[in-house]
């Protein structure tokens, strides 16, 4: 059986992942405000115009990484939300918070480029777009966590234990030089202790 050659909708999402995955290097190796777009076009064998054909500026490449991020975030929220009830999401809630860290393991570069371009990516805040994924996700949570049907003890766990995994896992962390895989070994433990039965 013959291979079937992309659509001319797929080479355009490949390349602009192409795109995105060199921006995010860039940002992350020298930061967002020393990176050009011909610096991102050079590294790719990119035209300027060829680039610009994808995005409209450097910064639409970088919401569409914070983006990215918030995919992470919202994959875990619209699990819980398929739950049928509290009681499940309480009972779920470690099983789906350790896939989220691996999630954010496996994308540790975005999550380093996101901390070493804070200043970049609060300039983002103006963006509609970007508004309205912090609106979609934030009212997800708030919602998630307003649930009557768990306990207030549950839901404060829920709460600090994203904190922990967010906090926890930063590359350049407050950790010191603990190395990577036993960092998030810890996290993993850490998150445990906190839906450990007490008795």
């Amino acid at each position: 059986m013959a291979a079937t050659s992309p659509t001319p909708e797929q080479e355009s999402v490949s390349t602009r992942d192409r795109i995105l995955d060199i921006a995010l290097e860039l940002f992350t190796e020298q930061g967002y405000d020393k990176t050009s777009i011909r610096d991102i076009a050079e590294r790719l064998g990119f035209t300027k115009a060829a680039l610009y054909y994808h995005f409209k500026s450097k910064a639409d490449i970088l919401l569409e990484l914070h983006l990215r991020l918030h995919a992470l975030g919202e994959q875990l929220l619209n699990a819980l939300d398929a739950l049928p009830d509290g009681a499940a999401r309480a009972q779920q809630w470690p099983r789906l918070l350790d896939e989220f860290i691996t999630a954010v393991d496996e994308n540790r570069e975005l999550v380093l480029m996101h901390q070493r371009n804070q200043n970049a990516l609060e300039a983002l805040q103006h963006s509609e777009r970007h508004h309205a994924a912090n609106d979609d996700i934030e009212g997800q949570i708030r919602r998630l966590l307003a649930d009557s049907e768990l306990p207030a003890a549950t839901r404060v766990r829920m709460a600090c234990s994203v904190g922990a995994v967010m906090t926890g896992l930063l590359p350049d962390g407050l950790v010191g030089d603990i190395p990577h895989a036993e960092k998030v070994r810890l996290v993993r433990a850490t998150v445990a202790d906190m839906f450990r039965d007490p008795a």
